[in-house]
Formats: structure tokens, sequence, C-alpha cells
């Protein structure tokens, strides 16, 4: 535990939260500033910064409970469908340094945008660009 987490703190319970889930490894909970009804966060209790600092099997568990959870947040909601996401990362709009997901529910018309929306422009990349990026990646993997 980081005692400058605030989601170490509500895993303490020194903050409370809209608590919806919780087992010996994961807690989820709504967002305190919800980008819409029912927006969930699911962490690992344990602290972990981002997704290469997160253990497969505790990414393994945050996963199944994002899985479990995603469909009974859109019903409770009435949603017609949710985002999933993590923020990995400062530059990636990472806020708190503790591993979380998001469930976003999404209604019909109401002016929210994919995924794609945002990481802002498109880069133009070259077929040879995308091969060197591929072969970099499957090099490390």
């Amino acid at each position: 535990m980081s005692e400058d987490c605030i989601f170490c703190r509500i895993v303490d319970g020194d903050i409370p939260s809209r608590s919806v889930y919780e087992d010996e490894t994961v807690m989820a909970f709504l967002d305190a500033n919800p980008l819409a009804p029912g927006h969930t966060l699911v962490i690992p209790k344990a602290h972990h910064e981002t997704l290469a600092d997160l253990p497969e099997d505790t990414g393994a568990r945050v996963f199944e409970v994002l899985h479990q959870l995603a469909p009974e947040i859109e019903a409770a909601v009435d949603a017609d469908a949710s985002n999933v996401a993590f923020n990995n990362g400062e530059a990636a709009g990472q806020e708190v340094p503790h591993v979380h997901g998001h469930v976003i529910p999404r209604f019909e018309g109401d002016g929210g945008a994919p995924v794609h929306a945002i990481a802002g422009d498109r880069p133009d990349l070259s077929d040879e660009e995308l091969d060197e990026i591929a072969d970099e990646i499957a090099g490390r993997s």
C-alpha cells in the first residue's frame, strides 16, 4: 500500500467509497467524478502504478471482475453499451498512479466518442514503419 495513494486509502477504509464489489484481490467502486451514471473503477487492492507493474495473476483477476461487472453495470443504469479502458501512465491521462480500469456506461445519443477519439490526430505511417513497429513489439514478447 502507498500512504499517498487515494485508491490505497479507499481500500484501507480511510476514504469512503460507494463500493460495488470486493474480494481478496480486487475492489470496484463508483467513480467520484463520473463521466456517466454508473461509471465504475475496478482496481487491484495492492498498489501497482501501471500495467507493467501488475503481476499477471492480479491482472487476470482485475479483468475477470471487469468482465463480470460490465454487463451488471450496464443493466443497473439501463445503458446501451459501455467503454472499458485503462489510462496507463501519466502521458495517457492516468491521474491516480494506481492501476484502475474504467467501466463507463454509454447511452444512444450521449455525445460521447469511441476510444479512437482519445489519441488526437492519427499518425500517417507507411507499411514499412508499421512492419518495423510490429517486429519490434513481437521481438520483445
